[in-house]
């Protein structure tokens, strides 16, 4: 079995169920196999909305420690720069799954409805503006390998509701800045990597 080649930083795109977790999870499993000074966390943005979802948290959480026992597990829905600069180490490879959820967490908490946090008509409107700053100075500082999982929505029709356009939007806004700082850019097809980025 081919060993992957983790880079400094990595970001995974891809469509729901395209293989970008599964990639994330064989990085940290070779990243672990490498040498038995290696740790790696995997930062979970997913919060219990409904049932289903919590459901489905529980089932990727049973999955995952099947596949990479090795991998630890902390939850952080918001504060990402916080999360990679209190776990990010020479030694350790984070995990951030998803960008995604974390960006909904911010534009859709789940104290307060969706209708209710329209705010001006321009991509990222929910978030603060430091957030995302900060989000790209940790990735830069890191003193060891990131991955970062989020989705690639912006390839089918165009929704007709304003909000899910904004969504739309604010997504394809993020991912951009995150790809600018990230050493590695992967787009997923079908369980398939394709490298769309991959500096020196």
């Amino acid at each position: 079995m081919t060993s992957l080649i983790v880079a400094r930083s990595e970001l995974i795109l891809g469509g729901q169920k395209s293989g970008k977790s599964r990639r994330a999870e064989l990085l940290a499993r070779d990243w672990l196999a490498a040498s038995n000074t290696h740790q790696a966390v995997l930062i979970a943005t997913a919060q219990p909305w409904d049932e289903e979802m919590g459901e489905r948290i529980a089932r990727h959480q049973t999955d995952r420690a099947e596949r990479v026992p090795g991998l630890r597990t902390v939850e952080e829905p918001r504060y990402l720069s916080e999360a990679i600069a209190q776990h990010s180490r020479p030694a350790t490879l984070l995990v951030v799954d998803c960008l995604t959820l974390w960006l909904t967490n911010w534009l859709m908490p789940m104290a307060q409805a969706p209708e209710d946090n329209s705010g001006p008509n321009r991509p990222l409107a929910g978030v603060p503006i430091d957030s995302i700053a900060l989000l790209l100075d940790a990735l830069i500082r890191a003193p060891g390998p990131v991955v970062l999982v989020g989705n690639e929505i912006g390839l089918g029709v165009i929704p007709m509701g304003a909000e899910v356009r904004s969504f739309v939007d604010a997504l394809g806004c993020l991912n951009q800045e995150v790809a600018r700082v990230c050493q590695r850019v992967t787009l997923m097809v079908a369980g398939l990597p394709l490298t769309l980025k991959d500096a020196p």
